[in-house]
């Protein structure tokens, strides 16, 4: 086996890393409040507020940092984890939940008033969620699919009875 193929055996436990170590860092400032963090999820509060859903990003809403937050701690749970040979399905699921909460995160930089670059840092929490999301869809369509797709099997068995 060439020096190259041995290297990119390690490419998707790497991005798993990156991915973890990006969530587990911003929840500094989600679960402790930081002025940052208010700043950030105020600004989508009162955009959704313009939208007949305030509350949506407050302290007790559907998406509050709370529960962003506690997404991005399953995602890299499910990520470290996965790093060990036998639980590698469950890296597929962190990457997807890392992808479902980085689509809405860029989504909210792009498409609201937050902007790109909310916390006047030169867009650099706007560049890690753009990066969390692009490995999320590399690790779950090149290095997971079939993980993925035996989750999805897992899933429909369980919900088919019901």
């Amino acid at each position: 086996m060439s020096a190259l193929r041995k290297l990119w055996r390690y490419v998707p436990d790497a991005m798993a890393v990156f991915m973890a170590i990006i969530f587990l860092d911003s929840l500094r400032y989600k679960f402790t409040d930081h002025p940052k963090t208010q700043e950030i999820f105020g600004r989508l509060d009162g955009w959704a507020g313009t939208l007949g859903a305030p509350g949506l990003f407050g302290h007790t809403g559907l998406f509050s940092q709370y529960v962003i937050g506690s997404i991005e701690l399953l995602a890299s749970t499910l990520l470290i984890v996965g790093l060990h040979p036998r639980f590698k399905h469950l890296q597929a699921g962190g990457a997807l939940a890392g992808l479902l909460v980085m689509s809405g995160a860029v989504s909210f930089h792009l498409f609201t008033p937050l902007g790109i670059d909310p916390n006047h840092d030169g867009g650099g929490l706007f560049a890690a969620a753009c990066t969390n999301l692009a490995f999320a869809l590399v690790l779950l369509l090149g290095f997971r699919r079939p993980q993925i797709i035996e989750l999805g099997r897992r899933v429909l068995e369980v919900i088919k009875p019901l």
